[in-house]
């Protein structure tokens, strides 16, 4: 059973604690009198029941200007009962959206390290491709913070929150660009690695690189909302994107437009294929707001957001068949 404690600082008469254990599985609380008119409370809680609780708290009369609240991972609560034991064998719980809102809106950001770490591992998968090393790409890939703003722009879409989409947007386009520009610079002063097997393969397009970028973008998603954001995660969507960026920008550095249309057209269908099955998963995991007003926004961009990348899905699709068949 994985727990989390949640405080909340907030006026003596905000939060009535006999309510919220009613209407709540609460493991255990307590109430400090910080002043005559202040009070924390702690709350122990389930981390499937925390998200329940702060959707109360912010449809409370008053609301955010009441109240400070904070969560706080719990490693270990004593003493331990066989209930307790029996569940953490369970699946590994879904983060609260307002846990999951934080890690994102902290990936979306357009930091010196983000840019640095872009740079670096396209220099990095630029000489991979060069030198047909895939031990170098697939290095490259672990160094690259893709997946953070690509996954963000999926889950502000299903939130229908337009700035954080803005600003992720922003910081994926850069994160795209970049390696573009970088490999540009290569294809220009030196030779296309025409030889190269991690170039080819970037050259040509089937629907099983669908399939793959799909995959990439769903294990991307689950991995946030399961608190699994790991390495080997951001490696798959990074493959997805980054290794088409380079030989994309390699060939547009020589001047050759008409072969960029391939890697170009393959680099699309990654990204369109990561956002539209991220947005599905977050949509099933059941991330939404609480409030009516946001709620309606959240539906209309969620449908707005899958139509649009569904139809530039299609079309790349169909592109993809006219590129192997006609």
């Amino acid at each position: 059973m994985k727990l989390q404690l949640l405080e909340i600082y907030a006026p003596r008469d905000f939060l009535n604690m006999e309510e919220v254990t009613e209407r709540f599985p609460v493991v255990s609380y307590w109430i400090f009198e910080e002043s005559k008119e202040k009070r924390l409370t702690r709350i122990l809680v389930e981390t499937d029941d925390v998200e329940k609780i702060l959707n109360y708290l912010e449809k409370i009369p008053g609301g955010e200007d009441d109240y400070q609240a904070m969560l706080l991972p719990v490693q270990t609560y004593l003493p331990r009962n066989e209930e307790q034991q029996k569940n953490e064998k369970k699946e590994l719980q879904r983060a609260s959206r307002h846990e999951l809102y934080t890690t994102v809106e902290g990936s979306s950001q357009l930091s010196v390290s983000y840019m640095l770490f872009i740079i670096f591992s396209a220099i990095v998968a630029t000489i991979g491709i060069i030198k047909n090393s895939p031990a170098i790409v697939i290095g490259a890939m672990v160094i690259a913070p893709i997946i953070g703003p690509v996954t963000a722009v999926s889950f502000a879409s299903v939130l229908g929150d337009f700035k954080l989409i803005r600003k992720s947007l922003l910081t994926s386009l850069f994160g795209v660009c970049i390696p573009i520009l970088t490999a540009a610079l290569f294809g220009f002063f030196f030779q296309i690695p025409a030889y190269s097997d991690e170039f080819l393969s970037r050259t040509n397009i089937k629907i099983i690189d669908v399939v793959a970028a799909l995959t990439s973008g769903a294990a991307g998603a689950l991995s946030f909302i399961k608190r699994n954001e790991g390495a080997l995660v951001g490696v798959m969507v990074s493959v997805a994107l980054l290794p088409p960026a380079v030989v994309l920008g390699m060939i547009l550095g020589t001047g050759n437009w008409s072969e960029a249309v391939v890697p170009f057209i393959l680099l699309m269908v990654n990204v369109n294929s990561i956002l539209l099955s991220a947005v599905v998963v977050f949509w099933l995991g059941g991330i939404k707001p609480v409030n009516w007003q946001d709620l309606q926004k959240a539906n209309i961009s969620r449908k707005l957001s899958l139509l649009f990348i569904f139809i530039i899905s299609i079309l790349l699709i169909t592109a993809i068949i006219i590129i192997n068949f006609v």
